[in-house]
């Protein structure tokens, strides 16, 4: 698309977003809501509320619908399992959580990371 095209579609788009704002300004639903919202956030202001304050007046019960969702997102990891390994060849045994083990990773580099998976006690 050249340059002067797309310049030409954007102007039409922007006349056309115009036009439905001034149809909006003159809506008398809207002038309403407007009226209103000025009201309430003056009102709000002159005693100190918040939005929040007046939803937990209106709705105790909306704090406490909402703190479960935000502990099951935060929840706490479960532990994870120890693993213990016996090197059969030289009978050393080794008890680790993870994989970042210093003597496991050099039997995986030595006998291959399935040969020492094998090793797994049960």
């Amino acid at each position: 698309m050249s340059r002067l095209a797309e310049f030409r579609a954007l102007e039409q788009q922007l006349a056309a977003q115009l036009a439905e704002l001034e149809t909006l300004k003159n809506d008398d639903g809207l002038k309403r809501e407007i009226e209103f919202e000025k009201k309430l956030r003056d009102l709000l202001g002159e005693y100190g509320y918040s939005l929040r304050n007046i939803v937990a007046i209106l709705d105790p019960q909306s704090s406490s619908r909402r703190a479960p969702a935000v502990a099951e997102i935060k929840g706490v990891r479960k532990a994870r399992a120890v693993k213990v390994y016996k090197n059969p060849h030289s009978g050393e045994v080794i008890e680790t959580k993870g994989g970042n083990h210093k003597v496991l990773k050099e039997w995986k580099a030595e006998h291959g990371s399935d040969t020492v998976e094998s090793w797994l006690a049960q």
